[in-house]
């Protein structure tokens, strides 16, 4: 009887104690271990370091609101006045010029950014009845104040050249300017009566020889002709000396 208890007890019991003991003891290796003392040194430094940062994004959002404050005051002060038409600004840097832009496109001005370096470049708003002409934009890209009698100047010389040019272009193109004297008659005993074109020899191509005339080939005999012609020397030359012989005795 007891052992039909035990051999019960067995089949029933222990396997599920055998797996609440399993699902105990992966709780137990899931669990994170306690912290040691470097892990909190680390985790102080990182939340000092992300506060800083917190701190110093919380500044420059309070820095650009404050700057536009003040764009916007002074925006306000040039709209009110009836006696400026434009207005230059100190140099910038680029996030500065961008909120300056957008507060005068707010405003309903016109606003330019002038000047070559980034640190130094500076911008110029104008309300819309004074907006500048091109030649006033050119003038501040160049680096020169506006001087509207001058630039007058400069537009009349303009037209003028151009009035010029064209009526130059309806009369044709000028003649050529010709000597008083023909250099061919006046330096003739130095370089002769024929020059330059005329002067040249045309040299005519030879189809066996290249471009090489056939007057200017050394030998234009065979070699039966060239042994010919040295044999009848020869005999030439022993007759004469023949013919020489009872004369000189």
């Amino acid at each position: 009887l007891l052992l039909v208890v035990f051999l019960h007890f067995r089949r029933a019991v222990l396997p599920g104690l055998s797996v609440m003991a399993d699902l105990l003891g992966s709780i137990l290796r899931s669990m994170e271990k306690p912290p040691t003392v470097g892990d909190q040194e680390s985790r102080r430094k990182a939340r000092e370091q992300a506060a800083r940062l917190k701190k110093m994004q919380e500044d420059d959002k309070k820095q650009k609101a404050d700057f536009r404050k003040q764009m916007e005051t002074l925006i306000s002060d040039f709209i009110q006045s009836s006696s400026q038409k434009r207005k230059k600004f100190d140099p910038m840097n680029k996030l500065e010029r961008s909120i300056l832009h957008d507060v005068v496109e707010v405003a309903g001005l016109t606003s330019f950014s002038f000047g070559e370096d980034d640190d130094r470049r500076y911008v110029m708003i104008f309300k819309k009845e004074f907006a500048p002409s091109d030649g006033e934009l050119e003038a501040y890209r160049s680096g020169e104040e506006w001087d509207p009698q001058r630039a007058e100047e400069r537009k009349r010389s303009k037209e003028l050249a151009q009035r010029e040019a064209d009526a130059a272009a309806q009369l044709g193109p000028a003649p050529e300017p010709c000597p008083n004297s023909n250099y061919k008659q006046k330096y003739s005993h130095l370089i002769g009566t024929v020059a330059a074109k005329e002067g040249a020899h045309t040299l005519q191509a030879n189809k066996a020889y290249g471009c090489v005339p056939t007057a200017n080939k050394r030998d234009t005999r065979s070699i039966e002709e060239a042994l010919n012609e040295i044999r009848a020397k020869k005999k030439m030359r022993v007759m004469d000396t023949e013919s020489c012989g009872p004369s000189g005795q």
